[in-house]
């Protein structure tokens, strides 16, 4: 499979680039080019107060990069990012294209309730040439219904055959009155045997002192914004996973899922912050 690289930022009609946008931001953070001055600066001021927001995010970029590979290593061909962002710097459709040869076939549906991401992904995806294989729903994951009776989603992604589900570093986003749990368990059961979960999440995990007061502020900051970020333990991210198979080396903190490179020192920083981990569903008569 092959893509068109982006050019430089374009804003799709209807978006403002005088206020930041947290996926233009997040995009930075990850040194892409689909953000404008006032991202960027946004995404410094964060970074004053808590350094280890980028090289968490580039944690978290990889690990969703080494999941995706895995899942294309297991033959799965379709692909469901729920929370996805911006389409950019990285993402799914563009670890596939790089991934399968020109004669070879997969699809990605994108998620994301956000106008913003979703007026820059139809562009970036319009851009690529990536329409007939890639496509954006733009509805709350916590809206499961919606999201799996879209045309787009049932365009692209036949349940009748595995599906590689990402929820990655979006299920800190839903509350605890919203019942995570079940949001996690409707995606599972719409899926058949064979089908994959990629979770991350933020935490304070193992970091104590003035480690754990750096995410812990920074969850703070999110609450009096529209994008509430809540921090969770390992156990409760375990129990999203239900009777799934979870893959080795279990649930980890992100540079520890199979890595590919040892991380520089000023990396480290990030190191606790976050847990993530990868299931496969089980068929009948295999738990």
């Amino acid at each position: 499979m092959t893509q068109s690289s982006s050019a430089a930022p374009e804003a799709p009609q209807g978006v403002d680039t005088e206020k930041p946008s947290a996926a233009r931001v997040y995009d930075w953070l990850l040194g892409g080019t689909q953000n404008w001055a006032v991202d960027r600066e946004f995404g410094r001021r964060v970074e004053r107060m808590w350094p280890p927001i980028k090289p968490g995010a580039r944690h978290n970029r990889e690990f969703l990069h080494r999941a995706v590979r895995a899942a294309l290593d297991a033959g799965i061909r379709q692909f469901l990012d729920l929370g996805s962002g911006m389409p950019t710097a990285g993402n799914v459709h563009e670890v596939v294209a790089d991934y399968l040869a020109d004669d070879e076939r997969a699809t990605v549906v994108y998620v994301d309730y956000e106008p913003v991401a979703a007026a820059h992904a139809t562009l970036i995806l319009e851009r690529q040439n990536a329409t007939e294989w890639a496509g954006l729903v733009q509805a709350d994951v916590r809206d499961p219904d919606a999201i799996l009776d879209h045309e787009t989603t049932r365009r692209l992604i036949d349940f009748d055959r595995p599906v590689c589900v990402l929820m990655v570093a979006v299920l800190h986003f839903v509350g605890p009155d919203e019942d995570p749990g079940g949001v996690v368990a409707a995606y599972r059961d719409a899926v058949p045997p064979g089908s994959r979960l990629v979770l991350s999440h933020m935490t304070v995990g193992d970091a104590t002192g003035e480690a754990a007061a750096g995410v812990e502020w920074f969850a703070a900051q999110y609450r009096h914004t529209t994008n509430p970020v809540w921090l969770r333990d390992r156990a409760e991210i375990e129990s999203w996973f239900a009777d799934w198979d979870v893959t080795e080396p279990g649930v980890t903190h992100l540079p520890d899922w199979r890595p590919v490179r040892e991380l520089a020192p000023e990396e480290e920083i990030a190191r606790p912050f976050a847990w993530c981990g990868v299931a496969v569903k089980p068929g009948p008569g295999e738990r």
